[in-house]
């Protein structure tokens, strides 16, 4: 198979280029992968750019990520499919690197490497009882319900238990949190897995519990997120009066920021409309002042989740530092089923690369990776770069990948006027690559393969009155292709 595509990818034309292109190797599909290949290929009319991924599909966070009631949030992939079919670019997909293919064999192969494959790990609360069972990063329960293949048998238990307890309060806890409480029917209209729009659909979950360390001045999430989940139909919300009082820092903070401020309006807002639930109805508590402390075993259940002991905290800070939240010995305990830990997903280190790991981002200048940034000496490593959360930790939105792409594309276009980058120095480049993932039998997924996944997905999700019906597992996925 990896011999066939290899050698018809070796026949593409590229009039355009000149007799030795710099080849460059972009790892990661994802928004800060595409742009960066984007805008390369404007920059550079010389530049062949492959881009590789470990998954057979592309778009990383814009497939897998981007919740299924945000269909407006993915049709940038319309825009990356283009860049994907640019004559100079290539996907070429199911290549792992440190699996399929090391970080120094890439280097060697292509005059740059831009590394972009995000952040596939989560950050750890370490607290006890942390190992228990229906304890989930927010990660895993969003790749689930979004179908990718790594968290198909994730299997949630929804059943057990009325009650679930969020640990956070930025989007992506808010995006859980909907899901949860927001009608299937309506799920049902999405792109959704179906596998979990079936598990949604016999789901016991009637109580969601969004907790947060500091207050409602310094919820994470964004206005419009926060706006998506409190229309949601017949949903009762519960807020503390006590905990939307203000201090004069919460007050400089929000003059400082009119994020913060709306949402702290739309919260204030929700408190004098709340209504009494009637029994079976959906309820959105939000917890403000609370850390996790522990997580408690169930009385009935080994090895599962009971409850989350949570401690009262306070803001310490004034106008002109952040306040912080510290504990106050105070504890209170929430029953429930299932708990997911919004606190931050994390990038993983690749054998070869340096990596921060106090940061989880690989230490760079402007997108250059640092040879050794603890010394403080500025070497950086001769055509290694880097692009969005591997860069910068995880933050900001699909957008602020363009600008953290174009930081990077600053630097590659400098080392290339000056030398660094050489069009004198061949590289093997694509036709290396797909020769040595042909010799380990690595079967590769090229663009037009994925393009009949998608395909058939749509095909499949036309007869549910769908978007797509994703195929989730890794043997559906390959399979598709080599038909």
């Amino acid at each position: 198979m990896a011999s066939f595509l290899k050698l018809r990818w070796i026949s593409k034309s590229f009039s355009t280029l000149s007799s030795t292109p710099l080849r460059i190797c972009v790892v990661g599909s994802g928004p800060a992968g595409f742009y960066t290949a984007e805008k390369l290929l404007k920059a550079h009319g010389s530049v062949e750019v492959d881009i590789i991924d470990r998954l057979p599909t592309p778009f990383g966070l814009v497939r897998s990520g981007v919740a299924p009631d945000h269909p407006e949030t993915k049709i940038v992939t319309n825009q990356f499919s283009r860049v994907a079919q640019n004559e100079r670019c290539s996907f070429i997909g199911n290549v792992s690197v440190g699996s399929s293919i090391t970080l120094p064999e890439l280097r060697e192969m292509y005059n740059g490497v831009v590394l972009a494959y995000g952040a596939e790990s989560d950050r750890s609360l370490s607290i006890p009882g942390e190992e228990l069972a229906d304890i989930y990063a927010a990660r895993e329960f969003v790749w689930w319900y979004n179908g990718h293949p790594d968290c198909r048998n994730l299997a949630p238990d929804l059943k057990s238990s009325d009650t679930a307890v969020i640990l956070g309060q930025g989007n992506v806890a808010l995006d859980v949190a909907r899901i949860l409480l927001r009608p299937t029917a309506e799920l049902a209209r999405t792109d959704i897995a179906s596998h979990a729009l079936a598990a949604l659909e016999e789901s016991t979950i009637r109580k969601v519990y969004l907790v947060g360390r500091r207050g409602p001045v310094q919820a994470a999430c964004t206005a419009k997120e926060l706006r998506e989940i409190l229309g949601i139909k017949d949903l009762v919300i519960h807020i503390k009066q006590a905990d939307l009082v203000t201090t004069p820092a919460d007050e400089i903070e929000m003059k400082n920021n009119r994020i913060r401020r709306r949402v702290y309006e739309l919260l204030s807002k929700v408190v004098t409309t709340g209504h009494a639930p009637v029994p079976g109805q959906r309820e959105l508590h939000f917890v403000f002042f609370h850390k996790p402390d522990r997580f408690l075993e169930s009385d009935d259940r080994s090895g599962r989740l009971g409850s989350v002991r949570l401690e009262k905290t306070t803001l310490k800070g004034d106008e002109s530092m952040k306040q912080v939240a510290v504990g106050t010995g105070v504890y209170e305990d929430i029953s429930c089923g299932l708990a997911l830990k919004s606190i931050g997903y994390k990038s993983v280190a690749i054998d070869g690369l340096p990596f921060d790991n106090y940061k989880g981002i690989v230490p760079n200048l402007g997108g250059r990776v640092l040879a050794n940034a603890s010394q403080g000496d500025m070497q950086y490593e001769t055509g290694l770069y880097v692009c969005g959360w591997l860069k910068r930790g995880p933050t900001g939105i699909i957008a602020t990948n363009l600008y953290c792409a174009e930081e990077t594309i600053a630097c590659i276009s400098d080392d290339i006027n000056k030398g660094v980058l050489s069009f004198k120095s061949i590289k093997p480049g694509r036709k290396g690559l797909l020769e040595l993932l042909d010799s380990r039998n690595t079967r590769v997924v090229p663009f037009d393969a994925w393009e009949k996944i998608d395909l058939e997905e749509k095909r499949l999700g036309n007869l549910k009155n769908k978007p797509r019906e994703k195929l989730a597992t890794w043997e559906e996925l390959l399979k598709i292709p080599g038909e």
